[in-house]
């Protein structure tokens, strides 16, 4: 069994990981024109962070990274509630960090613009101008089917060694469909860290990004019992598979 303080700096060092690399590479590298990364290489960053740590500290803490998902996984049973809060406080807490350490850095540039700094937004803060229910929907959906595919790819069923490649390319492809809508939160921590140096309106923006996307995942926990009556109820570390 795993030291709770271990996999509390695991969710932690995870969730810096995502920021850091998603974010950045749309802070940092997608800024640039000579590099260009485009949408196309923001969201692979993205992917690309889940399915590292996902092998890097999945049988330490499950490699949540996110509290809808950590809260998804309460909902299928999948998880001990009583753990949830410490989760989502680590993962928060290591979204924030990254935040400010990308901020230092888009800073140190001269005559910097960091517009939305990655932030998360609908109608004026949204990169395609997409009004509230646009963001409403196309989070509550995509959160909703990335927790279908973490417990499909973490059941015991799934191929063994497989999720985090699952789980990876699902994330790359909720973001190559929602950045032009809110510019993908699917994640409570990721929408906080950044939301916190873009300013007030995207801070005002912030309650939606932690409601909707943890609607989104608790609904599919519930779903997932349904879809998969057979799997028994997991208690405290059941889930050694990387989650997401």
């Amino acid at each position: 069994m795993v030291d709770g303080n271990r996999a509390l700096a695991a969710e932690g060092l995870g969730t810096f990981w995502l920021v850091f690399g998603g974010c950045g590479s749309a802070v940092l590298a997608a800024a640039v024109p000579e590099v260009g990364i485009g949408l196309l290489g923001v969201s692979l960053a993205f992917g690309l962070t889940v399915l590292t740590m996902a092998y890097a500290i999945g049988p330490i803490s499950g490699c949540h990274l996110n509290p809808a998902v950590t809260l998804g996984l309460v909902a299928a049973g999948r998880f001990e509630q009583s753990k949830a809060p410490g989760y989502i406080l680590a993962q928060v807490a290591g979204a924030v960090v990254a935040a400010f350490i990308l901020y230092i850095i888009a800073s140190g540039k001269a005559g910097a613009q960091l517009g939305g700094f990655a932030a998360n937004g609908f109608g004026e803060l949204s990169p395609g101008g997409y009004g509230a229910l646009s963001g409403l929907l196309i989070e509550l959906v995509m959160t909703f089917m990335f927790l279908i595919v973490i417990l499909g790819a973490t059941s015991p069923k799934a191929p063994a060694g497989m999720a985090p490649i699952a789980i990876g390319l699902a994330l790359t492809l909720i973001h190559l469909v929602s950045i032009p809508v809110t510019n993908t939160s699917v994640n409570p921590a990721r929408s906080t860290g950044q939301a916190i140096f873009a300013g007030w309106p995207y801070l005002l923006q912030l309650p939606f990004f932690w409601l909707v996307p943890i609607s989104g995942a608790i609904g599919a926990g519930f779903v997932w019992k349904w879809f998969a009556p057979e799997e028994p109820a997991a208690a405290g570390e059941r889930l050694e598979a990387p989650a997401g």
